[in-house]
């Protein structure tokens, strides 16, 4: 038990805790390099005025770098030097009862470590053709943007959400992947999959989708999996349909809209 608690306190110097004084976002981060670069979730990191707090309790402004809804990541810079960093793991060769261990801050306790099992790994309905890890380990608000790391402490996930009583997080390799090559093509839109589409609840004002003037409240008439496999399709731009407004009587007329991709690299769908 000695060498488990050794592992965990580990892993509780190298995850951080992230603020926003604008009080969008607030959630956990993992140190990624010991020269300040921080990952965390892309819904954790999304005010402008970001600090990150260290475990000795020191706070540092912290720069967004890039953004990716789409897989939920998101990378930070600090000015800081000689941090703990911590040790990536290979997400690729995880199986199903391996034990797992959660570092966060629910509900504000920071450093809290929690521990369970995979459950298993693979891609969720509505989420996109891509793999995620499912574990049983007890998450609540504050773990996102916080490790998930194997028995020997390196991380193989950044956890991210909670479906059905899973943990649900990203894997370690998209999460090196992201770092090393950026976000992938964007629209620059907060989803919501309905039955006859996909709606769009938020759009960024320097984004892809508000260049070809889409808007919150307009249902794109394609699922979420199509419109992933198009962003991913290596198109330069995309013809969309779409229907805008609350019906008064009868059918809405189908629009269309083309949104040429890449007008921002700090956003995605």
């Amino acid at each position: 038990m000695r060498g488990f608690g050794e592992v965990a306190e580990r892993l509780r110097r190298s995850t951080v805790q992230i603020h926003s004084r604008a009080g969008r976002g607030s959630g956990s981060g993992v140190i990624w390099s010991a020269d300040g670069l921080v990952v965390t979730n892309a819904h954790v990191a999304r005010g402008a005025d970001l600090e990150v707090e260290l475990w000795d309790g020191r706070r540092l402004p912290a720069r967004v770098l890039a953004r990716d809804p789409r897989r939920d990541l998101a990378s930070l810079r600090v000015t800081a030097a000689s941090l703990d960093a911590a040790a990536p793991g290979n997400s690729s060769s995880l199986r199903p009862g391996e034990l797992v261990i959660a570092v966060g801050s629910p509900l504000g306790f920071a450093g809290a470590v929690s521990t369970g099992v995979i459950h298993s790994v693979g891609p969720l309905r509505g989420m996109g053709n891509v793999s995620w890890i499912r574990a049983q380990v007890r998450l609540a608000p504050g773990n996102s943007g916080g490790p998930l790391a194997n028995a020997e402490g390196r991380v193989i996930g950044i956890n991210t959400a909670i479906v059905n009583g899973l943990g649900i997080a990203v894997p370690s390799n998209d999460a090196a992947d992201f770092v090393r090559r950026g976000p992938r093509p964007s629209l620059g839109v907060t989803l919501r999959p309905v039955s006859a589409g996909v709606l769009i609840l938020d759009v960024d004002p320097d984004g892809a989708a508000a260049m070809a003037s889409l808007q919150a409240g307009d249902l794109l008439l394609l699922s979420l999996d199509e419109l992933y496999d198009a962003l991913d399709s290596g198109q330069p731009a995309l013809r969309l349909r779409f229907m805008r407004g609350a019906p008064s009587s009868g059918r809405l007329p189908v629009r269309e809209t083309v949104v040429r991709l890449g007008e921002r690299v700090l956003e995605a769908a």
